[in-house]
């Protein structure tokens, strides 16, 4: 008798939404009880479910890039130490990119889960960390030119040993390497919490199917996933399909634009992504080791196959990459990568862009693919170290059907900038604005979403500033005769009256009555504008998303 038959259908779909659940909730703990803006605000943090292999059994609704990410920091343990070594309680941590990682802010935490007294499954959090140490506040210096100036470097350590016994020179090291100490350990101490909450949940679950029949479950909705998903690739016609996009510069050379290309082809149920042509490592930290290629390529997978599939490692076996060494995406160490987010983004939304003809109602018009981040670290007048993150969207590429979504994380991050009441709590910096970037969005049938203006004032103290922004130099591009969306923009305005233009990238200080505005970019527009409705038009004029000029100059609307 097979293990199909085995398996009640039913069974197997009661424990698939449970182990969807534990992840969550997962999340729910690591966000509830993380001390930094950037996690519990910002929700930089992901939570999952890995089999014993190292594959992804069950995840929370986070960041696709962590999610990803995280499977081979889960093999690289699992190798360092094997599960027949663990005991219940055992934890390690890791980060180093070159190791399996992403980049240094990026901490993940694995505890084993038991049942019957031996591993059946891990519980692995990955948090972003507001401050690791490098030379710049927040760890994400725009100028750094080798990974020895972004921060602290952990490979595989076991951090705990049983249920209570921590670690206290790992500790000490931690806390020694941040600007922020408390925070920084209180946030790893809210990743070992919801590790607990996994490996809890997931016991308690065996305990009512048993071992055998758990890992039995296991297998048979990785291999389900496997089936769905190649099945829904024979549905898309064989091809090669191609695009090419590019990022503003890399921080150091700011002239020099990074090219993005991509050949997806798909055959066979297979989904591969190979990327020759694209830029050669470069001297600025966004480079991108190959678990953050992985992300883009998952997560544009995910996108074209169809919500209905459940998501784990059986998804990802249909993947495969070529991602040439000394490549971008495939740097020699020690090339600098803490700004890796951008490229990869930029990657997620090429391989979608090559897609878009033979899926266009799924990929629209090029969205404005940038989380800019801004990082300010300063000192209170009481002595007191302080770091504060923002991380800021721009607007989605319209589609077919419908208008572009306003101010919005696509692709492979899922971030939230800050409210305006945290930020201000945690800096002494002030908000004096914030609202939609008129005109931003791409012009055509459906229109490009829109870009977001908000502007920073210091009120005291010194402050370090980091600027990692992109679509300055380069626009998101429309689809089918839409426009391309405005590219983004940012300016420092000194007390002095100076004005100081940021060049997508800048590590620069701030003084008090400095103020930096930025505007973020919109996204492509989708069809020709003119044949955008009137009564569309006539809304976006009267909700303030596009002048009256524009709506003169572009669409051709006049007063009836």
């Amino acid at each position: 008798m097979t293990q199909e038959t085995k398996l009640d259908p039913i069974t197997v779909e009661v424990v698939r939404n449970k182990l969807d659940g534990i992840a969550n909730e997962m999340e729910s703990t690591l966000l509830r009880s993380s001390f930094s803006p950037i996690v519990r605000e910002g929700l930089d943090a992901s939570a999952s479910l890995f089999t014993l292999e190292g594959e992804s059994l069950a995840q929370a609704v986070a960041i696709p890039i962590h999610l990803a990410t995280m499977i081979p920091v889960v093999k690289r343990i699992s190798t360092e130490f094997p599960p027949s070594t663990m005991k219940e309680g055992d934890i390690y941590l890791m980060n180093d990119p070159y190791l399996g990682g992403t980049h240094l802010p990026d901490i993940a935490l694995v505890m084993p889960i038991f049942a019957d007294g031996r591993p059946i499954a891990f519980a692995a959090t990955m948090t972003h960390h507001q401050d690791v140490g490098g030379m710049a506040p927040g760890s994400i210096p725009t100028n750094a030119t080798e990974i020895y100036q972004e921060g602290l470097r952990l490979p595989p350590l076991k951090f705990r040993d049983g249920p209570d016994k921590f670690d206290e020179t790992v500790i000490k090291i931690l806390r020694l390497n941040s600007r922020i100490p408390d925070t920084f350990m209180g946030d790893i101490h809210a990743q070992v919490s919801a590790c607990t909450v996994g490996a809890q949940r997931v016991a308690e679950v065996a305990k009512t199917y048993g071992r055998n029949m758990m890992t039995a479950i296991f297998a048979d909705l990785l291999d389900r996933s496997e089936q769905m998903t190649r099945e829904a690739l024979t549905q898309i016609p064989e091809g090669t399909y191609r695009y090419v996009d590019f990022n503003d510069n890399d921080g150091i050379e700011l002239d020099k634009r990074i090219r993005i290309e991509v050949a997806v082809t798909i055959k066979d149920g297979t989904f591969s992504c190979d990327f020759t042509g694209t830029n050669a490592q470069v001297r600025g930290p966004f480079n991108v080791v190959p678990s953050g290629s992985q992300a883009a390529a998952y997560y544009a997978l995910r996108t074209i196959t169809g919500a209905h599939i459940p998501t784990n490692g059986g998804c990802f076996r249909a993947v495969e990459l070529n991602l040439p060494k000394g490549s971008i995406l495939n740097p020699v160490e020690p090339a600098p990568v803490n700004s890796r987010t951008a490229t990869i983004k930029r990657a997620t939304g090429a391989i979608l862009g090559a897609l878009r003809e033979v899926r266009p109602e799924v990929v629209g018009a090029d969205a404005a693919g940038e989380m800019l981040a801004l990082m300010f670290g300063g000192m209170r007048p009481n002595g007191r170290r302080y770091v504060v993150g923002e991380l800021i969207a721009g607007g989605s590429g319209a589609g077919p059907n419908s208008d572009g979504v306003d101010v919005i994380e696509t692709d492979a991050t899922n971030c939230m900038n800050l409210p305006v009441e945290s930020f201000e709590r945690d800096a002494p910096i002030r908000i004096n604005a914030t609202r939609l970037r008129r005109d931003s969005g791409g012009a055509g049938r459906q229109r490009g979403g829109l870009g977001i203006y908000r502007e920073y004032e210091v009120l005291e103290g010194e402050v370090v500033f980091t600027h990692r922004g992109e679509r300055h130099f380069c626009a998101p591009a429309g689809a089918e005769g839409g426009e391309s969306g405005m590219m983004a923009r940012s300016v420092i305005h000194r007390a002095s009256g100076e004005d100081e233009v940021i060049p997508s990238k800048l590590v620069t200080r701030l003084f008090p009555g400095d103020r930096v505005v930025i505007e973020t970019a919109g996204g492509g527009g989708f069809g020709a504008p003119a044949e955008r409705r009137r009564e569309a038009i006539e809304a976006d004029r009267a909700n303030g998303k596009v002048s009256p000029e524009e709506a003169r100059k572009v669409y051709g609307l006049t007063d009836r």
